[in-house]
């Protein structure tokens, strides 16, 4: 049996459905807790310590 091409349309709502889906995902998965809690290892939280010492000596 052969596969059937989506047309454009389709394939456009098909990606923007995945999207959409991820999205919410991510969004409904902020919660307070310990799994959401910014980890001190990662860039951003490096980044605000350098920039505390700089203005600290500023």
């Amino acid at each position: 049996m052969a596969v059937t091409r989506l047309k454009r349309k389709d394939r456009r709502n098909k990606t923007f459905a995945k999207l959409d889906v991820k999205n919410l995902k991510l969004a409904t998965n902020i919660e307070l807790g310990s799994r959401s809690r910014q980890s001190t290892k990662d860039q951003l939280a490096k980044n605000n310590a350098v920039l505390d010492k700089l203005t600290a000596k500023a």
